[in-house]
């Protein structure tokens, strides 16, 4: 089998460096395209449409070939290897929603994470317009984006990585959970269905699932999430969901985007100096996010409370409270829910 494989490479190889020579200096690849004693069942490698026939390893011990039968070929992780590598050992406890124990303030300052690289890639988990955004809803921390999308909608898997969740949950309903080799975990919930197990190697663009409104959940969304160290950071970070692409290839990712009430912030590339930012910035902005944390206060609804009395109280105006909770419907408030008032 060897024998054939190191064969049948050549073949496919072959061709490809001839064309890079001169003209002049190669025989015609007609010549060499079918090697002399080669042969093969009707029909075999002759399509030429790109099908997947093989898959070699390489030796590089991290990646593994795979030829195409016309004469291309790309690389893939090789899972087999990345098993026993630290990323998916240390703190992997399956079904566990957050297993890490990791202070926050023995994180770096600012980590650079590579999101893809030649091997790898990004597929938008379902392209569309965020719905609700990430950071505090209602009073209650919002850990990740809503993109809506009909029941049954497939949902497919944002990067590689093994499947460490694949449960369902009070709150998130079908949860699958994937972390990937960089160390990100990103969660997938309220889906209809789930459709890999714990321990399950997936590529971007896998489906794990079918989109629906399971768990704490007011209508069919997906609820996406990014996480590094259990600490979850804005989604919006990493990508354009309503393009459905990444804003960046290396993401640089600040312990101050870990603080439940930083969203992302619209930036450009001659931006680089902010983004790399001295530390004692970061540190700054670490503190303004906690004081403003601090003065936040919420009204907790009572009986016969409407929206616009509750915003005379507080001596703001009705649309200044609606703004300050995005989402909520003025028409439809119940007793108990907490609104924002500052």
């Amino acid at each position: 089998m060897r024998g054939f494989r190191v064969l049948f490479l050549t073949f496919l190889l072959i061709p490809n460096i001839l064309r890079a020579q001169a003209d002049g200096d190669a025989p015609a690849a007609d010549t060499l395209r079918v090697p002399a004693g080669f042969s093969a069942e009707a029909g075999e490698f002759r399509q030429g449409k790109g099908v997947d026939v093989d898959t070699l390893d390489i030796n590089d011990g991290r990646l593994l070939l795979v030829l195409r039968d016309d004469h291309t070929w790309y690389y893939i992780k090789n899972f087999k290897k990345m098993e026993g590598d630290d990323t998916f050992v240390k703190d992997w406890v399956p079904n566990a929603i957050n297993p890490f124990k990791t202070p926050l303030d023995s994180l770096p300052l600012r980590n650079s994470i590579c999101l893809v690289d030649t091997a790898s890639t990004f597929v938008c988990p379902n392209p569309t317009k965020v719905f609700s955004r990430f950071g505090y809803r209602h009073g209650r921390r919002h850990q990740g984006v809503d993109l809506p999308l009909k029941t049954g909608t497939p949902v497919v898997a944002a990067f590689d990585g093994r499947v460490r969740v694949s449960t369902y949950n009070k709150g998130y309903g079908n949860l699958v959970v994937i972390r990937h080799e960089n160390g990100l975990e990103t969660y997938y919930g309220h889906l209809s269905k789930r459709e890999v197990e714990v321990g399950d190697w997936v590529h971007a663009g896998d489906q794990i699932g079918l989109g629906g409104s399971t768990g704490r959940s007011t209508g069919p969304h997906l609820h996406f999430e990014t996480r590094y160290q259990g600490y979850a950071f804005d989604p919006e970070w990493i990508a354009d969901y309503e393009k459905g692409e990444l804003r960046k290839n290396v993401f640089v990712l600040r312990r101050s985007y870990l603080d439940a009430g930083s969203r992302y912030v619209p930036e450009s590339l001659d931006e680089e100096d902010d983004v790399y930012g001295a530390d004692e910035k970061i540190v700054e902005e670490e503190k303004r996010l906690a004081a403003e944390r601090a003065a936040i206060r919420y009204y907790t609804v009572k009986k016969g409370d409407s929206l616009g009395a509750i915003a005379r109280k507080q001596g703001k105006s009705l649309n200044a409270i609606i703004k300050l909770n995005p989402g909520i419907n003025p028409d439809k408030l119940s007793i108990g829910q907490k609104i924002r008032v500052n």
